[in-house]
């Protein structure tokens, strides 16, 4: 009976009251979502500008040094733990440079842009471990269409190696590639956590390691409720994206 109470509570859009912040958990949510909204969309901004250009680059030189060395990178980057390289662009950019903020979002009445700076070393940490995913997924895809035969016709018809690229194996590889954009986007709004931590910032992630901490139940369901959503959303969103990347899905 109680939760069915609960859920006939979360139709009507009410997740609850929080027990320590004695607020509304979507109010809760909702003070807390700028920041982890703003660093999802920085992060996989960055990680798309490094994943996917370096992924093609890769599957065009398959094998010889600058695809070993970009394989190598993506290798890397989904070894390296996020807490530890946050801690090292901290200490390096923020207390020895002091180009940046140590940790923090900025002042309640701080502009956008000083938030922003405020994002940059988070996003960064978030958008090089995430781009070796993009990296291996764009180079397995342009390896997969590189092959085919309107590729070689293409070439054959004296096209340059960027057109043959970019403009034919490229836009029939990009359905693999905005599915994994998709999916990194899902991640980093749900799994932002241990970054938000580390750098101090005030965002979703921030607040459910709060919750778990002082047991504050309502918000831990509220937000795995509302990062659950999250998900469903941007996959029904990509999917609606294939008949525009194809429009080969539309038949």
């Amino acid at each position: 009976m109680q939760f069915g109470y609960w859920l006939r509570e979360v139709l009507q859009g009410n997740l609850g009251t929080s027990i320590f912040l004695q607020r509304p958990v979507t109010q809760a949510l909702w003070e807390r979502s700028e920041p982890t909204t703003l660093l999802a969309l920085m992060a996989v901004a960055i990680a798309a500008l490094i994943g996917v250009p370096c992924g093609i680059v890769s599957a065009v030189f398959r094998g010889r040094i600058v695809d070993q060395l970009f394989t190598g990178i993506a290798m890397l980057g989904a070894s390296i733990p996020s807490f530890w390289l946050g801690i090292v662009l901290i200490q390096i950019f923020a207390v020895s440079f002091g180009w940046f903020p140590v940790s923090g979002y900025g002042a309640p009445d701080a502009a956008l842009a000083e938030r922003l700076h405020s994002l940059v070393l988070p996003a960064t940490v978030l958008g090089l471990l995430n781009s070796a995913l993009i990296i291996r997924f764009t180079r397995a895809s342009m390896l997969d269409v590189l092959g085919e035969d309107y590729v070689r016709t293409a070439r054959s018809k004296g096209l340059s190696e960027s057109v043959v690229v970019l403009k034919h194996a490229l836009r029939n590889a990009l359905v693999p590639i905005v599915t994994v954009i998709g999916l990194t986007v899902a991640l980093m709004i749900g799994g932002a956590v241990i970054t938000e931590t580390v750098f101090g910032l005030p965002g979703v992630g921030n607040l459910v390691v709060s919750a778990v901490l002082r047991r504050d139940y309502p918000v831990i369901q509220g937000a795995l409720l509302v990062i659950a959503a999250i998900y469903v959303l941007i996959n029904f969103s990509i999917d609606l994206l294939y008949a525009v990347v194809d429009p080969r899905v539309k038949v």
